[in-house]
């Protein structure tokens, strides 16, 4: 691609606003309005606890179906967003920058005692920004860090959709592309059913809501994630039906093991005593599950989480790396994370940690790491 276009497709325009406006602005009112299942989060160190109204799943297929009655009665065209990509990418990244100024400057300025909105300023102007300054910033009654990962996982099954509109359009429709669309709507709808699990993860009990978290949320999921949709438009592959075969055992596996450890943590912290495949949990010190997929690693989520992204790029082919792009770059991550949460978690756990990790030595990858 010529270097003078790139750039030029990288300019924002005020349709691309437009569209970012609109999208933020439905969310917001679905997200609100919407019935749907409050549940209560994690308990803060003030004894407080906020309360989430996990409607996601009702306001995504609500915002499908209202663009599929505008596409049908011609008021937006579904390829809106694939045309669009390059612009859209570089609005989003100004909006997550400008978002991050208005958050930093806000917790500098709170007074608040309150878990949720007390600062936390180190002085390191870089770590503050990047980590962030307050746990639960709201803007209009709106928790922003649950807000803001819905509005990525939504934008990634809106980019991918407006991709197979293209290829449908262009007729380049091939199966490469039916199975990586296939995965991906499977993946995030489950998210949504799912969505009560997110308030027990990591992100929304314990991060605070900086940089990472808002251009990880709006921009690297959405625009990173389908990578694999944008390299298939321009690249056929023929893939053989063992090929596709194996391709749907990765993501089956994948699937069984990510949903099935979120699930197991998610249960255990709701109710301690619930059974864990059948029998007993094992707990240790009372704090830690050592049964199930966390009997098997300490991390087995991201081991699930990894063959998913594997899955996602398999329809691709081996003949490029560029697709492959999204499960190095988890590998990556997820290592990182590990490690941080690897410390963390010995600093707080201290003995019981240790127990745990002479219990269940394997980190990820069960007798490899």
């Amino acid at each position: 691609m010529d270097l003078g276009f790139l750039l030029q497709a990288l300019i924002p325009s005020w349709n691309s606003v437009t569209v970012l406006v609109i999208f933020f602005a439905y969310l917001a009112v679905a997200g609100s309005i919407l019935p749907g299942k409050l549940v209560p989060g994690v308990t803060l160190q003030d004894g407080s606890r906020l309360h989430y109204r996990c409607n996601g799943l009702l306001a995504l297929v609500l915002l499908v179906g209202l663009l599929g009655v505008g596409s049908k009665m011609n008021f937006l065209s579904p390829t809106v967003i694939s045309d669009r990509g390059l612009e859209l990418l570089s609005t989003t990244f100004i909006f997550s920058f400008l978002t991050m100024v208005v958050l930093y400057a806000a917790g500098c300025r709170s007074c608040s005692k309150g878990s949720s909105l007390k600062p936390h300023i180190t002085g390191n102007l870089i770590h503050d920004w990047w980590y962030g300054i307050q746990l639960n910033p709201q803007f209009m009654g709106i928790d922003l860090k649950f807000f803001f990962v819905r509005a990525g996982m939504m934008g990634w099954l809106l980019i991918n959709l407006s991709v197979l509109a293209k290829s449908v359009q262009d007729g380049s429709l091939s199966q490469s592309m039916i199975l990586y669309q296939l995965f991906c709507v499977l993946y995030i709808l489950d998210y949504f059913v799912h969505e009560e699990y997110m308030t027990s993860t990591w992100d929304i009990i314990a991060e605070r809501l900086g940089f990472m978290l808002v251009f990880g949320d709006l921009v690297w999921i959405p625009f990173t994630f389908s990578i694999q949709g944008w390299w298939l438009l321009n690249n056929k592959v023929e893939l053989t039906t063992a090929a596709a075969v194996a391709n749907c055992f990765v993501f089956l596996i994948g699937y069984l093991v990510f949903r099935g450890a979120n699930k197991q943590k998610h249960i255990f912290k709701q109710n301690p005593k619930a059974l864990i495949w059948g029998k007993p949990p094992k707990v240790i010190g009372g704090k830690l599950l050592a049964s199930g997929y966390w009997g098997i690693a300490r991390h087995s989520n991201y081991l699930g989480d990894l063959l998913l992204a594997l899955s996602f790029s398999l329809p691709c082919g081996i003949s490029s790396p560029i697709p492959y792009f999204y499960p190095i770059y988890l590998f990556i991550l997820l290592v990182w994370r590990e490690r941080r949460d690897e410390g963390r978690c010995a600093e707080k756990y201290k003995d019981i940690w240790a127990e745990y990790c002479r219990l269940v030595p394997w980190r990820i990858f069960p007798f490899l790491y």
